[in-house]
């Protein structure tokens, strides 16, 4: 189904759609950080990421039962953006020798997936929020506030913990 098909009639299904396409991100970004994982130097941006692998695991299981609350199996449905943001940052790390630029890279692409998470929930509340859904906001607010989280995070990484100042004077 794609986004806007005649499969989406309603507001409810435009929720169940969005919870679909936010299930199956969370379900690539659970392949994709043990990757980054490996591929990050930084000690506090592996411990950071690591972390995030942890809550994300969370995240899916909030996401099933919010399923569960609408009577639906949980499924994913494919979504080209959170696939397009992996392929980027498999391809741009790829490109990198730097282990310090590589680690800057990193964190880059790591907020591009917190950034169109964070989005995506923001909708998700707000449509659950006018269908009445409390109790699925009630899951959907707290991986938001993990996702928020998980960007400030990178951002002290970046900034304060010398990511970016080590990558900027790399050779």
């Amino acid at each position: 189904m794609g986004l806007f098909t005649k499969d989406i009639k309603s507001m409810d299904d435009l929720l169940l759609h969005g919870l679909q396409d936010i299930y199956y991100a969370e379900q690539q970004i659970l392949k994709a950080l043990p990757k980054m994982i490996d591929k990050a130097t930084n000690r506090d941006l592996v411990t950071g990421l690591k972390n995030h692998l942890e809550e994300t695991n969370k995240q899916v299981e909030r996401l099933e039962k919010a399923f569960e609350k609408l009577s639906q199996s949980p499924s994913g449905t494919q979504c080209p953006a959170i696939d397009g943001i992996i392929k980027e940052a498999d391809e741009t790390a790829g490109e990198i020798e730097d282990k310090a630029v590589l680690d800057a890279a990193i964190v880059a692409n790591a907020q591009a997936v917190e950034h169109y998470e964070i989005c995506r929930y923001g909708t998700l509340i707000a449509w659950a929020e006018e269908l009445g859904h409390d109790d699925i906001v009630r899951f959907l607010n707290t991986n938001l506030n993990e996702e928020k989280a998980a960007n400030t995070k990178l951002n002290t990484v970046a900034l304060r913990k010398g990511v970016n100042k080590k990558a900027s004077t790399a050779a």
